[in-house]
């Protein structure tokens, strides 16, 4: 069976087994990473432990509370560890799980095929909104 047919059968499967899709365990995890932070922020700690200011400084566009939030989440989630050390002031470390880093093999099949992907998709909303326009 190819990966394409495997993916509707477990669809499938899963859509017989419960009323709600809000129940689904792919949509209540893909829910999470498929967020605006979250596969940047585990990119960012792919590479080693990191000090909330460090991961700051990786990813500037995003704000305190926001780096926060999803760092928490992550943490709930169990893909990241987080680390306080005992001195003062007190300094906090995050690093991966390893079920963060389970994620990373996944995580490089999209990232390949969205970089290899993004001019045809540069390209088809470009037509899209050419012909909207119209």
């Amino acid at each position: 069976m190819n990966a394409a047919a495997k993916l509707f059968e477990d669809f499938r499967q899963w859509q017989g087994v419960t009323p709600s899709f809000g129940d689904c365990p792919v949509r209540d995890v893909i829910d999470h990473l498929g967020d605006k932070w979250s596969t940047l922020l585990i990119t960012v700690l792919s590479g080693g432990p990191q000090r909330f200011s460090a991961i700051r400084r990786a990813v500037p566009d995003i704000s305190q509370r926001m780096l926060t939030q999803t760092l928490r989440t992550l943490e709930r989630d169990g893909l990241v560890l987080r680390q306080v050390f005992p001195i003062k002031p007190p300094s906090v470390e995050y690093r991966l799980s390893p079920l963060g880093e389970s994620f990373l093999e996944p995580l490089a099949k999209l990232t390949e095929w969205a970089l290899a992907s993004h001019s045809a998709i540069r390209d088809a909303r470009a037509a899209f909104d050419l012909d909207a326009a119209a």
